[in-house]
This record gives C-alpha cells, structure tokens and sequence, in this order.
C-alpha cells in the first residue's frame, strides 16, 4: 500500500472491484479540494455508480443526484445529468497536465459549472488540459480503476461503496 503523506489531503475510495487511494491537490484547486472533501465526509458519494466509462479515456462518476443506488431520486437513465444540492464550483483551470490516474472535475460547456461529478483518466488527454479542473491523482489502485465496466451508459455500473478522507478512515 501507499504511504500516506498527508492523510487530511487523501481519499481512499472503495470501489465495486477494489480500492484506490487519490493523493488531492488543495494548492491546485482549493476549491474543488474542498468539494471533494466534504461530500466524502458526508457520505454522498457512497453508492455512486460510474456512468459513463470510455476505453481509452475516462471513468466518470459522482452524480449524487442521479446516480446513487438506493437514493429515492436513483435514476440510471439520468446519472451523468445531476450534481449535488450544493452551488456549482468556479473553475480552477491549471498547467497541471491530464496523464493517466489524473482525477479532475467533470462540467457543462459552461466553465464554472462543476458540481460533484468527476472523472479518473485511464491515459494521457491533453485535449483537456487548461479545460477541467485537476484536484488530485491516482497514487494507488490504478489497476482497480482499468476493470471498471466500460459503457455510455454503463450496464449494471460498477460503483463507489464508500469514499473517505483518510484521516477519517
């Protein structure tokens, strides 16, 4: 495993097909840090499915609204079209590069419209960089990532069992 530097600045997600730890850039994106943050510590991403997952390119996740199994509001058919209750985040754009296992925010054409979605590279896109916001990097569980279930929309999604800020794990 992982040495854990900075458990404060760290989630360890556990996923339908294992765990990952993402190392968080609060320097880069404050703001989306923050995000990040306190909804894993209120438990919203709990349950969370990976909606949309391209070979190749990303797996994306963190519709709160929509994309909760178990929530009243669960609605496959609309996970990728929700955030949270939360205001939409202003854009923290950055020269930080999108390589594999780079965590970043996920928005409409409109910049400052970030909310609680997110997506894990699976390789290098350079076509986002300076476009998204980059909040943390896969340190461990790569491999974890690579076996979720391809799809637009995904079939019986893999999910997120719990996300948590390792000082609080």
């Amino acid at each position: 495993m992982a040495e854990i530097k900075d458990p404060e600045n760290t989630i360890i997600m556990e996923t339908t097909k294992g765990k990952v730890v993402i190392s968080l850039f609060p320097d880069l994106a404050p703001g989306h840090v923050a995000r990040i943050k306190e909804l894993s510590r209120e438990g919203a991403y709990d349950g969370v499915v990976f909606h949309r997952v391209i070979e190749d390119f990303m797996a994306q996740t963190g519709d709160v609204q929509f994309g909760k199994k178990g929530a009243e509001t669960f609605n496959p058919a609309r996970a990728g079209m929700g955030g949270s209750s939360k205001p939409d985040l202003k854009a923290e754009f950055s020269a930080t590069p999108h390589v594999r296992g780079t965590c970043s925010m996920a928005r409409s054409q409109m910049p400052n419209s970030a909310n609680s979605q997110f997506f894990i590279c699976f390789t290098d896109a350079p076509w986002l960089n300076k476009q998204y916001s980059v909040w943390g990097q896969v340190i461990e569980g790569m491999d974890v990532i690579d076996q979720i279930k391809r799809g637009e929309p995904v079939k019986d999604p893999d999910s997120i069992v719990s996300m948590k800020v390792a000082a609080d794990a």
